[in-house]
């Protein structure tokens, strides 16, 4: 594995060394390099440090593990591969994100999952092991959003207007969900055994990469939001 010392690189620097590595690749010293690894594919990347905006964005079947937090936009537009944050990320994770998987250690800010949407065989997912910010999931489509609460009150699991504009997708929330406010066209439930089930392989993989116990992430309830419309916006705005 290539390894780049990133201390000295402005963000074009820094990508078109990666680029130009035809392999695998440890990046050191990363603090703030915009767009890296945009549209990758097929390599693996480790960036000690904290990248910044749009890391990952339109990847394609790459894996990239931070090693750190994480800026805006992670996973923007991405059709597949992994994003692997030992962190907290900001805002807009997932921007219209089509395919493959971001693992979140710990929080995420407003606006995940934003026009998350699944694509042909695609299915998106995104765990988040604390907490996220407002709008989460807002205008989702498709795909898939976990969010555990570890190290948060479950109460504000997440913050205002989750779920607004969702028209597709599932989310899933570690928390009876009961102080949160969820808007007219989705669904909020107990999940029950079926719907735990959907999401067993996804949890398993994001407990065996940040060491949690997956007795623990079941010790609690969870609760699952659906759409309950295929025409939200009917709703929102036609009168019956």
């Amino acid at each position: 594995m290539k390894i780049i010392d990133a201390t000295n690189f402005d963000h074009r620097t820094l990508n078109q060394v990666l680029r130009e590595s035809g392999g695998d690749c440890t990046i050191n010293g990363c603090c703030g390099q915009r767009f890296i690894a945009a549209g990758m594919s097929d390599k693996t990347l480790i960036i000690n440090g904290i990248p910044g905006n749009a890391l990952g964005a339109y990847l394609n079947n790459a894996c990239i593990t931070v090693n750190g937090n994480a800026q805006d936009a992670v996973g923007d537009t991405m059709n597949e591969g992994k994003l692997l944050i030992h962190g907290s990320i900001g805002d807009a994770a997932g921007y219209a994100m089509r395919g493959g998987k971001i693992y979140v250690r710990d929080n995420a800010g407003y606006r995940a999952g934003i026009h998350m949407k699944a694509y042909k065989e695609k299915i998106p997912v995104m765990i988040i092991g604390g907490s996220a910010g407002s709008f989460l999931g807002e205008y989702q489509a498709g795909g898939v959003i976990i969010v555990l609460g570890f190290h948060c009150d479950k109460s504000h699991i997440v913050g205002n207007f989750p779920c607004t504009g969702m028209h597709g997708g599932k989310m899933y929330l570690r928390s009876d969900c009961r102080d949160i406010t969820f808007p007219p066209q989705v669904t909020a439930r107990p999940a029950d055994s079926e719907d735990l089930a959907e999401i067993r392989e996804y949890l398993s993989e994001y407990c065996s990469d940040f060491a949690y116990d997956m007795e623990e992430v079941f010790s609690s309830p969870f609760t699952v939001i659906t759409p309950d419309s295929q025409s939200p916006y009917k709703q929102m705005y036609v009168a019956n």
